[in-house]
């Protein structure tokens, strides 16, 4: 039989998140790309949550942003409501999160994909990838040629990526009920899974759940509690004018289960598929159904159920906290015992979702799989969970597959530079038996990698890469500069301790001065900031455009200059250990004395530097000694 027969550059497996930022990167990178997608339906779509961002998240979207990635432009489009999360916390934690409108930002992503040179949208399934053998003897390697669709039609790209999200012989269950179909009752993609495990990829089954969607005329909103969005609100992407960014928002709600619902979620506990052995798949241990929480916590009185407007062009609300995978008459039932729901209509009945997904310690650091060269894997099909995850791991995907097709070198981003870098670097290194979550506790740099702060740290990788235009880098580089000089004038500019100055501290609740001091000096005091001393300040200059970035950041970087100093020190000690490399061939049986445990770790994972290697659960410091002994061994031996 004949068949189609097509050539790209670069082609993308799936259309979520992270397919999504993984084709536009390639396409905006001057290569012929195609991404292909089980249903167009489900470009950029959202089965679950309604907003963009949150706690952690919302750094890893700005990062996305400051490298060239669209998701913060997106979420600027279509956003319903805007709100800084953790704002009475250090700048460290603090996050944005955005309720989106679901169905405006599917169709914005769809556009901008659409009506992106290069880019090619094919609605297809593909069942096998083509695996080819070149070099020979111990030079042998695997490479990725391309995909088959299920039609027999074979398309060829020097890189592939992977983003298949949930779709990989999913299922969707509540109760008694099992559908083999994708999230929102979507096609599901039945066939790859066959050929990832024939090409010798270790797959997971992974299980994520969503929440009752209700019909909001029937909710009564006086019995719950507003939650507005903010004003000013502060825009995602850097390159949003924080002063056209005004809209009116909506409103979301918060309520509380109570016990007669946790009672009736017992009674009915032997019918959940969670309980019953119905699902094979690890669910998020950081994101649980209603009935985990019930019956996990039982002494707590009640939980918190967030209720969230779907769009402006729905009644659809979604039920935050209240995730799970009940029968549909336990679900109405727990539903109606909820103050502000008891006469609540479901629109759609929450379910779990089970499907493939692979043990990412597969795969390298620039996301591209160490056995089988030219083929690279992002987002929830690394056994990641969430929107933003997807799209990071999307992104470096997409932009490291087009640094192959142009022989140029891998992005890498470590974890003392990015939130990206700690996402990827846990995902390849740490064994993980559940769906991965970004959380600001994973960082252990996390005062350095402030969401506010995203631009200064990645913007110049972005433009390096080819994502960031020559204007908008230009325009960084003024920020930068900008702050930088405004830092220097504050340390270098002293106040008097006369009568003006005693009252204006006396007045906010600052010890007068006994001497003169710097305008930093006073800025670090708890209760000050560099908004707050502008009267002490007669000269201080305007920045046009970028007052309030700059301003933002001259005062986080002059308050936490101690705290961030020691990072710094820090990430030096962390950066030494890295640049130590480890020989990608390096055969582990032959360093003695290294345990057996770490001997097995380290031959599987393959870890790319020292620093890496310790951080591999199973290897201790000693393992670390022996192999930095043995290394040290072999540069000696080298002529």
């Amino acid at each position: 039989m004949n068949h189609l027969e097509e050539i790209y550059d670069v082609i993308v497996v799936g259309g979520g998140h992270a397919g999504c930022e993984a084709a536009l990167a390639a396409a905006r990178l001057g290569l012929e790309t195609v991404l292909f997608t089980v249903s167009i339906e489900s470009i950029a779509l959202m089965p679950c949550n309604p907003n963009i961002g949150g706690t952690s998240k919302g750094h890893l979207v700005r990062e996305v942003d400051a490298l060239g990635g669209e998701m913060g432009v997106n979420t600027d489009k279509t956003f319903i409501q805007s709100k800084m999360l953790n704002a009475s916390k250090g700048p460290a934690v603090h996050s944005l999160r955005a309720q989106a409108d679901k169905m405006d930002y599917t169709l914005n992503m769809r556009k901008t994909l659409e009506n992106t040179d290069g880019l090619t949208i094919r609605q297809m399934e593909i069942s096998s990838l083509i695996i080819e053998r070149e070099g020979d003897g111990s030079e042998e390697k695997r490479v990725c040629r391309g995909v088959v669709s299920v039609s027999g039609a074979r398309y060829l790209a020097a890189s592939t990526v992977i983003a298949t999200g949930t779709y990989l012989r999913s299922r969707c269950i509540y109760g008694e009920v099992s559908e083999d179909t994708g999230p929102n009752g979507l096609k599901n993609a039945k066939y790859l899974s066959d050929s990832l495990l024939e090409a010798g990829i270790r797959l997971y089954r992974f299980k994520t759940g969503t929440p009752a969607r209700i019909d909001g005329r029937t909710i009564d909103y006086s019995k719950m509690e507003e939650q507005k969005g903010d004003d000013p609100v502060i825009p995602f992407s850097f390159t949003t004018d924080r002063d056209n960014i005004k809209k009116n928002q909506v409103s979301c709600w918060l309520t509380y289960t109570e016990q007669k619902t946790h009672r009736i979620i017992q009674k009915n506990i032997h019918r959940s598929p969670l309980y019953s052995g119905d699902i094979e798949g690890i669910g998020p241990r950081y994101c649980p159904s209603i009935e985990d929480k019930v019956m996990k916590f039982p002494d707590k009185d009640r939980h918190q159920i967030f209720v969230e407007p779907e769009g402006m062009y729905t009644n659809e609300m979604y039920l935050a906290g209240m995730s799970s995978s009940l029968p549909e008459d336990v679900q109405y039932a727990m539903i109606r015992t909820v103050p502000g729901l008891e006469n609540a209509k479901i629109v759609r009945n929450a379910y779990a979702i089970e499907y493939d997904c692979i043990d990412a310690r597969q795969l390298s650091s620039s996301l591209e799989f160490k056995d089988i060269k030219g083929l690279f894997s992002a987002g929830q099909f690394n056994g990641s969970s969430g929107y933003e995850e997807a799209a990071a791991q999307g992104l470096i995907a997409g932009i490291n597959a087009s640094m192959k097709v142009l022989n140029r070198p891998y992005l890498i981003i470590d974890r003392s530079e990015a939130y990206i870098g700690v996402l990827i670097d846990d995902l390849v290194t740490k064994e993980c038996h559940e769906p991965y979550r970004m959380m600001t506790s994973r960082s252990e740099y996390r005062l350095l990698l402030r969401q506010d702060n995203a631009d200064m740290r990645l913007t110049e990788k972005g433009y390096e890469v080819g994502l960031i235009s020559k204007e908008r880098y230009e325009s960084f580089l003024k920020k930068k500069e900008a702050v930088e000089r405004e830092v220097l004038r504050l340390e270098n500019t002293f106040v008097g301790a006369g009568e003006a100055t005693r009252k204006f501290l006396s007045s906010h609740g600052s010890t007068p001065l006994k001497t003169s001091a710097t305008l930093a000096e006073i800025i670090r005091r708890p209760e000050m900031s560099y908004d707050l001393v502008y009267p002490l300040d007669a000269n201080r200059p305007l920045f046009p455009g970028i007052q309030a970035e700059v301003a933002e950041q001259v005062n986080i970087q002059i308050k936490y200059e101690g705290y961030i100093k020691r990072q710094i020190q820090q990430v030096h000690q962390f950066k030494k250990l890295e640049k130590k490399k480890i020989p990608g061939n390096l055969d582990y049986n032959r360093v003695r004395s290294l345990r057996k445990e770490a001997l097995q770790k380290l031959d599987m994972i393959r870890p790319e530097s020292i620093g890496q290697a310790s951080r591999i659960a199973g290897v201790s410091p000693a393992d670390i000694t022996v192999l930095l002994l043995y290394l040290e061994g072999l540069k000696r031996k080298k002529p």
